[in-house]
């Protein structure tokens, strides 16, 4: 049997929960047309969050966090999310860009690099993909060759959410390019080393008061001391271990963006008068409230029970996480398409709110891992495990096939 694990809240992590409401409410609600319309980050919100440390709840308590866990960032993740999806991923992203370093980090690496992202005083990025790497994580082409104790960096990457705000960015490149399975290598990169640089600020769909950009290495130099983990090859593990934990945190925000847009779409169905009474009690529209509060809450605690395996420690959370991203990022496309619908012409409005969900819930089923990919996974996930349910065989009948002279044929069907 597939092992159970307790979902319980600290008060820790509710707390953690009300204040990132609080800052949602007053911060992001009120500013996120605006900063969409304008592709500007909301700093404002950004520095409340800092200021009220809520940017070391992921990271162990040794290293200045409060070791709260990845369901405490779930849970700020989905309240900053109903307020504004995009701040959610710029949210977020710290945890993808600082967890390659708690996972694979040298003592020296974490107690340097974790404190400072605690603290707030350093936002992170996640260097992977690239113009021709993007699902494919293991055909990167960005370099990393070493002479003496110098590791020389080279290429570009493509995609990298908050790379013109970062100031520490985990880089994956190749540096065994004939190795199959020690071909890559992640490394710590500062905003302020040469040779690297932003080229391009991409112009998005959604999310787009969230900087994502094309991130240029032209040389930069690293020591050993910034190759993660210290030794070569561990990278695309380091990688792989880092979306495991980190994809809880996507599937939040697309829990968030669900709920904000069935809040969205409840309250102005109570407002919006049509044929004589509020459309609210038009039968057809709460169908449609009723689907879309069901596909909600299950994505809610699919997430959280994702969370919380991840924060157990448990290894076989790479099927769970692959499960809550690809739901919970389905559901919030579903919702955000419903939620416009009983907008109606208005939903298809920018100066209403429910039309930057439908925009930013895009790209949910997109980064972190294609949908398409977290199927894969998961069905791999299941025939690997299927070794594990022979007794079912005993209930599945064999067929002989007769052949009336020639040997008959058995097999299972």
């Amino acid at each position: 049997m597939n092992p159970l694990f307790n979902i319980s809240f600290s008060d820790a992590q509710l707390a953690w929960r009300e204040k990132a409401h609080e800052i949602a409410v007053k911060y992001l609600l009120p500013n996120a047309l605006k900063h969409d319309k304008d592709s500007s980050f909301n700093e404002e919100a950004f520095q409340a969050a800092a200021d009220a440390s809520m940017l070391g709840v992921w990271i162990p308590k040794e290293y200045g966090g409060s070791g709260d866990g990845i369901l405490a960032l779930a849970l700020m993740v989905e309240e900053f999310s109903k307020a504004d999806p995009a701040f959610g991923v710029a949210f977020a992203v710290n945890a993808l860009g600082s967890i390659p370093i708690i996972v694979g980090g040298t003592e020296e690496q974490k107690a340097k690099y974790l404190p400072r992202v605690a603290a707030g005083k350093a936002a992170c990025a996640f260097a992977l993909s690239e113009k021709f790497a993007g699902s494919d994580a293991g055909g990167l082409s960005v370099r990393a060759i070493k002479d003496g104790d110098t590791w020389t960096i080279r290429g570009e990457k493509k995609w990298t959410t908050n790379g013109s705000r970062a100031n520490i960015i985990t880089c994956f490149a190749v540096t065994d390019p004939e190795s199959r399975s020690r071909r890559i290598s992640a490394f710590i990169v500062e905003d302020t080393d040469p040779g690297f640089s932003i080229k391009k600020l991409e112009d998005k769909m959604g999310i787009r008061s969230v900087p994502v950009c094309e991130t240029v290495f032209d040389g930069v130099q690293v020591g050993d001391d910034r190759l993660i983990g210290g030794t070569p090859g561990l990278g695309f593990k380091h990688s792989m271990m880092t979306l495991d934990l980190a994809r809880p945190g996507v599937a939040a925000q697309a829990v968030g963006t669900a709920a904000g847009a069935l809040e969205l779409a409840t309250v102005y169905a109570g407002r919006r008068k049509q044929f004589g009474q509020a459309i609210s009690g038009f039968q057809m529209i709460q169908s449609m409230l009723a689907d879309m509060a069901q596909q909600t809450e299950a994505a809610r605690w699919l997430v959280y029970a994702t969370a919380a395996q991840a924060d157990a420690g448990h290894k076989g959370v790479t099927k769970i996480a692959a499960m809550a991203k690809c739901f919970a990022t389905d559901v919030a496309v579903k919702v955000a398409t419903d939620a416009v619908q009983i907008f109606g012409g208005y939903g298809f409005m920018e100066d209403y709110p429910i039309a930057k969900y439908y925009r930013d819930a895009k790209i949910l089923q997109i980064y972190e891992g294609t949908n398409q990919v977290q199927r894969m996974v998961i069905a791999r996930n299941l025939i690997k495990e299927s070794g594990d349910l022979d007794y079912y065989n005993q209930v599945i009948p064999t067929e002989t096939q007769e052949s009336f002279g020639a040997e008959p044929v058995t097999a299972n069907v």
